[in-house]
């Protein structure tokens, strides 16, 4: 349990340490475009990020930035782009078996910021710190959620992303690539029993061929049935579109 423990806040530090590397990258010019520019040998590149970041990360966080100085990037900003990408990664990989709830409560708050217009123009004011916009996730989300879903909902405000939603969604995405699984938004008029929620699961799974993650909305608007999304594909089995359906053959 000890060493889950450690493993788990070393995952943590490297993800925020990662975060951290990528920001400096992206706020210091000179820096950047030493650490990406193909014409320096990669060991000067290294040095650098020796004599920068030395002391100040994990010895783990270090050795991933070493190597990806090293590597050929064809913009600047991929750098950066790739550290927030593996920060992502290192947080999934850190809560281990509740990686469902960290799925469920990333969309949850995504779902909050998209019908919460206060708190969506709060999360987008150029004119607010980053700092006072994690500070107003943390007062939400502390206590309520996952420190790694606390972590993620505040890199969404500061990372390569033009809006939280828009992060949110990517980091949804690279969950379901860690755990090699799919996503299916499913709709419906009101909370499904667990039960069904389990066979449904199931039965994407078994159709799709790999696991799949449920995140369920409740929209009235769809007035009874089910409607899924996954990927390109859409099953909709609503009592809204079948009413639909009915009008336009009506009509025609």
């Amino acid at each position: 349990m000890a060493v889950r423990r450690a493993r788990t806040t070393r995952r943590a530090t490297v993800a925020d340490d990662l975060f951290s590397a990528a920001s400096t990258l992206r706020s210091e010019v000179a820096l950047r475009r030493f650490a990406t520019d193909a014409s320096i040998p990669a060991q000067a590149k290294s040095g650098l990020v020796n004599e920068v970041f030395g002391g100040k990360v994990h010895d783990v966080t270090l050795g991933v930035l070493a190597s990806a100085v090293a590597h050929r990037w064809v913009a600047g900003r991929d750098l950066a782009d790739a550290l927030e990408h593996l920060g992502v990664m290192a947080y999934v990989k850190a809560v281990g078996s509740e990686t469902p709830r960290l799925a469920d409560e990333l969309f949850a708050f995504a779902q909050a910021v998209k019908v919460t217009p206060d708190l969506r123009d709060a999360l987008s004011d150029p004119v607010r710190s980053a700092a006072d916009k994690r500070r107003l996730i943390g007062n939400l989300l502390e206590g309520k959620a996952l420190p790694a879903t606390v972590a993620l909902a505040g890199q969404s405000i500061s990372g390569s992303h033009r809006t939280v939603a828009v992060a949110l969604t990517e980091y949804q995405k690279v969950i379901a690539d860690v755990q090699a699984q799919g996503v299916a938004t499913v709709r419906v008029a009101r909370p499904l029993p667990d039960a069904e929620v389990d066979r449904l699961a199931a039965a994407l799974s078994a159709q799709y061929g790999r696991p799949v993650h449920l995140n369920l909305l409740v929209d009235p608007s769809v007035l009874g049935g089910i409607r899924v999304e996954i990927g390109d594909d859409v099953i909709d089995g609503t009592v809204s579109s079948r009413l639909d359906d009915a009008r336009r053959r009506l009509v025609g």
